[in-house]
């Protein structure tokens, strides 16, 4: 049977690059049959990604079947993955993120998790001397993620490992990466063609806090102007998100990526609390800015408090 390679709901432009990238792997290099899939539509950036290397956009699945063979990739938390995913016969995990726990296996896999900032700056490695054979397609897709996860060496999740890979990436490439993260995030900011719940939705996951579900969105942008201009709108929004994913609030960070800060909508007086006592800061309005925050997975998600 072919194997399904994934990343979490939502897709982001790693979530929809490390699949593309050790499916070839898989299929090319360990002569395994093995293709993409995805959980849901890729954001502008990843969708930029493929039309910019001329890759296919994999098929999107709704679930996995009984048994099927499935590598996870960038993520290992249950709740971001397929219904029926411990149903499923889960080869491997690759993934940078902590621990969860829940997922169910066959038998014994290979499991890689590393404190890096990207996904395919693991699959490079794991790799070893066959990166080499990549061609330019798939390394513009690792190049692209790298950049995507660490906002171009800007987030405090950025390694010297993940600089390095991606620098040899870009000279093979002959990419200049300044010019290209800049093309990069310009895609990633166009969001006038999506809903307020989309836009809530893009980049978002949930996590509970001492009994309290949240939407934990993160929209990075370099033109914060533009998203923050409908807030009255998204923070309308926040009920029917909250009914219809079973969340009990919504959390929406706009992080500026030039000024490396983060603004926090504020809609009522949780937030206002979750805000004051997870970074110290001072709420007066709608809003508040939080500088310096950029990563959810270092900064906003190990300090949040209720």
């Amino acid at each position: 049977m072919t194997t399904q390679v994934f990343g979490h709901k939502s897709p982001d432009t790693d979530s929809t690059g490390s699949p593309i990238i050790w499916a070839w792997y898989l299929s090319e290099i360990k002569g395994e049959a093995a293709q993409p899939v995805l959980l849901g539509e890729p954001n502008t950036e990843a969708a930029f990604m493929l039309t910019h290397w001329g890759l296919d956009k994999p098929e999107i699945i709704a679930d996995v079947a009984e048994g099927a063979p499935v590598v996870i990739v960038d993520t290992n938390n249950p709740a971001e993955l397929p219904a029926s995913i411990n149903s499923a016969d889960i080869r491997a995990i690759i993934d940078h993120h902590k621990l969860v726990g829940g997922l169910e296996t066959k038998g014994p896999i290979d499991i890689t998790v590393r404190p890096l900032a990207c996904t395919a700056t693991i699959m490079v490695d794991l790799m070893g001397d066959d990166a080499a054979k990549m061609p330019d397609a798939i390394k513009g897709a690792a190049l692209t993620c790298i950049l995507s996860d660490t906002l171009e060496f800007r987030s405090p999740t950025t390694t010297d490992h993940d600089k390095a890979v991606a620098e040899k990436l870009a000279a093979d490439l002959g990419v200049n990466i300044a010019e290209f993260a800049g093309q990069m995030f310009a895609a990633k900011s166009d969001v006038s063609n999506f809903s307020d719940a989309e836009l809530i939705r893009m980049d978002s996951k949930e996590y509970e806090v001492d009994g309290t579900k949240f939407r934990v969105s993160v929209l990075e942008t370099t033109a914060p102007e533009i998203p923050l201009g409908r807030k009255d709108s998204l923070m309308q929004t926040y009920k029917t998100v909250q009914a219809e994913d079973g969340v009990d609030e919504v959390l929406l960070f706009v992080v500026d990526i030039l000024k490396e800060e983060a603004t926090l909508l504020v809609p009522n007086d949780l937030v206002k609390g979750v805000a004051e006592k997870s970074f110290g800061a001072t709420v007066t309005g709608d809003t508040v800015v939080l500088p310096g925050i950029m990563s959810r997975k270092k900064q906003i998600i190990p300090n949040l408090k209720v």
